[in-house]
């Protein structure tokens, strides 16, 4: 008889249970029953942000090549649950197993892609400025803070390691919320992470439903920027409009996205902060 797991929520590197205690049923693209989901309640949202900004400081402080050996570490490990990450994958979208199997060597390259930037991307963005004085005058990059994120409802796996990868790549942590409809290659991602070197509460996993979450991460006062990526058309404006009486940074994509193109910087450059400093030159 096989054996239907409930999974549970990812929040500061453990796996609690959620605080209501509910859960909902995840089913495959045929309508059946593949497992339970952990219903996150807002007391679980709160719960992970208070992680992700404990966890900022340690890890914004790393250096931006550990940060890049720890993201490197994170393929690794997926590259060792292929299988798995496929059949949830061929499950959830009804695909066959080599498509299957493309998106999950896909998202693996995706988080290589991103190993590769957390020290290049002050060079990137950063500048020795020109200035009338006897000064450097020097900007650099520097990440914003705690990032709520809206996985997209498309491309549970792909979809979701483009849009987290870079949040932390630049040294922000994450508050995801996964796929509603489909959020197992989510919580086995969470897994995977657990066992990958990444601090607990840099990225904190949340499953359940868009619609009772992603309002009160848009106006929670200790959250610094929102990915959109995940709001319909009808709820982002709102979603926006809460998060400006915060001063959240957003990225409220203009239509919906090629996980398979090279994504470049865009998805790091809206969730950094530009710090200038001047230093007086001779004595």
């Amino acid at each position: 008889m096989p054996v239907r797991k409930t999974y549970k929520l990812y929040v500061g590197g453990a796996f609690p249970r959620s605080e209501s205690g509910r859960c909902y049923p995840v089913t495959a693209s045929d309508g059946g029953h593949l497992a339970n989901a952990a219903l996150a309640s807002r007391k679980d949202a709160r719960d992970a942000v208070v992680a992700a900004r404990k966890a900022f400081s340690g890890w914004s402080g790393r250096t931006a090549y550990n940060r890049g050996q720890i993201l490197y570490r994170i393929a690794e490990v997926m590259e060792g649950r292929r299988a798995q990450f496929a059949a949830e994958i061929a499950e959830a979208d009804g695909i066959g197993a080599e498509k299957a199997d493309e998106l999950v060597s896909a998202a693996i390259d995706r988080w290589v892609y991103y190993a590769g930037w957390p020290d290049k991307i002050a060079q990137v963005l950063g500048a020795a400025n020109p200035v009338s004085g006897p000064y450097f005058n020097l900007s650099k990059p520097e990440p914003a803070g705690v990032v709520a994120v809206l996985a997209p409802p498309m491309g549970p796996l792909l979809g979701l390691v483009s849009v987290v990868a870079p949040v932390i790549a630049t040294g922000n942590t994450a508050v995801v919320l996964a796929s509603e409809r489909a959020p197992l290659p989510a919580v086995t991602l969470a897994e995977a992470l657990a066992v990958s070197d990444l601090p607990g509460g840099v990225v904190n996993i949340l499953t359940g439903k868009a619609a009772d979450l992603a309002p009160h991460l848009a106006s929670h006062a200790d959250v610094d920027g929102l990915d959109l990526t995940g709001a319909g058309p009808d709820s982002a404006a709102e979603l926006e409009r809460s998060a400006a009486d915060t001063l959240k940074r957003v990225l409220r994509p203009a239509g919906r996205e090629d996980w398979l193109a090279t994504p470049g910087t865009a998805r790091m450059t809206p969730f950094l902060e530009t710090k200038t400093v001047w230093h007086p030159v001779g004595t």
